[in-house]
């Protein structure tokens, strides 16, 4: 089995900032991409950010320039840097890693974090 657990989440005030990890554990070949989505009320789950395993990274328009997502190998996790923080930003954020064990490619899920943005 496979786990992703995030931190960091929180409340702040608009133009603050927050950083979220999330760790993945268990059973483990190797971590593919990695990604933070969130979900907003009333509103689908969008993908923020996303890396790959060779460090190319993607962004939604939205977090450009404002958000930052990082990887550290050894320690199988994932960062999520966000400054200048939106009240638009508020949302439950996931994190979300495609993962190898020795035969296949799995996607997991962590069990979300909420990030609040007060104006």
């Amino acid at each position: 089995q496979v786990q992703l657990v995030e931190s960091g989440g929180g409340l702040v005030q608009a133009g603050e900032s927050l950083r979220l990890s999330c760790v993945a554990s268990g059973r483990i070949f190797r971590v593919n991409a990695m990604g933070w989505y969130r979900q907003a009320p009333g509103k689908q789950r969008e993908l923020v950010a996303s890396i790959s395993r060779t460090n190319n990274t993607d962004y939604t328009d939205s977090v450009k320039g404002r958000f930052t997502i990082s990887r550290d190998f050894a320690k199988n996790t994932v960062y999520l840097q966000m400054n200048s923080l939106k009240p638009e930003d508020t949302a439950v954020y996931y994190c979300e890693a495609k993962i190898t064990d020795l035969i296949r490619e799995y996607r997991y899920w962590g069990q979300g974090t909420q990030v609040t943005v007060s104006s």
